[in-house]
C-alpha cells in the first residue's frame, strides 16, 4: 500500500515542525505501537505491565524524533507510513526488551535457572519477573555456546533468542515448519545444558 494523502501530509507537518504537528501524529500511531510492543512481547513470551508498555511507547516515539526526525527523513513513501513505522517500532521494542529486561530465555536454553520453570520459560511458556531476571544478558558467553552448537540449531537459537524471532518468522527464514522450531531449541537447550561455563 502506497503512502496515503493524509499520512504524506501529516508527514510533511512534523518534518516542517508546524504547531500541533507532533501531537496529530503521536494521536494516530500510539495505538499502532501499543498493538507492535503487545505482539512482539506475546511472540517472545514476555509479560509486560502497563507501565512496560507506557516505557517502550515512550522509547519508539524518542527514537522517532531523535536527530530531527531522522527516521521520518529517511522515509521514501514506498509503503504506507502505518507499515514502516511498525517495523521501526518492532525494531526499537525488541532492543529495548534484550537491553533493559534480558528479554531473551537465554538462561533457560543453556539449562542455567530454575529446573522446571528453565524448561518453560525455553519452551515458550510465559515468564515471570524471577524468570526474567534469571536469564543471561552476556552476550559473547551466549555466542561462544553457539559456537559449539551445529549450524542449523545455531541459526534457529541465535534467530529466537538474540534476534528476537518469533516462530512463525523463523519458519519463513529456515522452510522448517513452525512446530518444528520448539523442538528445535529443546535440542539445542539440551547440549547447551552439558556445555562447561566459561
Amino acid at each position: 500500500m502506497a503512502l496515503s494523502d493524509i499520512d504524506r501530509s501529516l508527514l510533511e507537518a512534523c518534518l516542517a515542525h508546524q504547531e500541533g504537528a507532533w501531537e496529530v501524529f503521536v494521536d494516530r500511531f500510539t495505538g499502532l505501537v501499543f498493538h507492535v510492543i503487545n505482539h512482539t512481547a506475546q511472540s517472545r513470551s514476555i509479560v509486560l505491565s502497563a507501565a512496560d508498555r507506557d516505557d517502550l511507547v515512550g522509547e519508539v516515539m524518542l527514537a522517532i524524533v531523535k536527530n530531527n526526525f531522522a527516521i521520518l527523513n529517511r522515509f521514501r513513501g514506498k509503503s504506507s507510513l502505518a507499515t514502516y513505522l511498525t517495523v521501526i517500532a518492532r525494531r526499537v521494542v525488541v532492543r529495548k526488551l534484550l537491553e533493559s529486561r534480558s528479554a531473551s530465555p537465554l538462561a533457560a536454553v543453556a539449562g542455567w535457572g530454575h529446573g522446571s520453570e528453565s524448561e518453560a520459560i525455553a519452551e515458550g511458556a510465559v515468564a515471570t519477573d524471577t524468570d526474567v531476571e534469571s536469564r543471561i544478558s552476556n552476550h559473547e558467553e551466549v555466542e561462544r555456546l553457539l559456537g559449539q552448537l551445529d549450524q542449523a540449531d545455531a541459526a534457529v537459537v541465535r534467530m529466537y533468542h538474540l534476534e528476537g524471532k518469533s516462530y512463525q518468522e523463523i519458519s519463513r527464514v529456515t522452510g522448517m515448519p513452525s512446530g518444528s522450531v520448539g523442538p528445535v531449541l529443546s535440542r539445542a537447550r539440551s547440549k547447551l545444558r552439558g556445555m562447561p561455563h566459561a
